[in-house]
């Protein structure tokens, strides 16, 4: 007898604003995100828009619930990815513009090292305060080394 492992195909759920495929995020992160009552909240699954020119943030599963920037209580790093003042990293404050100055200070970035310190202290919070309900640091690796290249 052998084993097969097999895998099942992702569920695949579209923005219902531009119909590209969302990310799923857990209910909590939405609910902390939100600025609106939690009444608001449905039993459903919600999913996470990333795509800059989409006004959505999060989207319900069937398509009939969405939510914009200006239902969250945080502007959204991937709406804004070429503006220096938004957060990259939601649980230690950093943006754009502060880790350009580290660079053009110091040469060098400490964001990642410093983020992995609070991983491992305990002080990340990213599934509810980064708005795409997951860790920042593959966003943070991406802008670093955008702006290494830059300078």
């Amino acid at each position: 007898m052998t084993c097969e492992l097999r895998v099942l195909p992702r569920e695949t759920i579209v923005c219902p604003t531009n119909g590209k495929p969302g990310k799923q995020v857990d209910t909590q992160t939405v609910k902390a995100m939100l600025t609106l009552p939690l009444t608001e909240i449905r039993q459903t699954k919600y999913y996470f828009c990333r795509e800059a020119d989409c006004p959505t943030i999060y989207y319900s599963d069937d398509g009939t619930q969405t939510f914009v920037e200006s239902d969250l209580r945080e502007r959204v790093y991937q709406k804004h990815m070429n503006e220096d003042d938004v957060f990259v990293c939601y649980c230690f404050r950093y943006t754009p513009a502060g880790i350009r100055d580290e660079l053009r200070e110091t040469g060098k970035s400490s964001v990642i090292e410093s983020i992995n310190d609070g991983i491992r202290f305990g002080q990340c919070a990213c599934d509810i305060r980064n708005p795409q309900g997951s860790c920042c640091l593959g966003n943070v690796n991406k802008l670093v080394k955008s702006i290494q290249v830059v300078q």
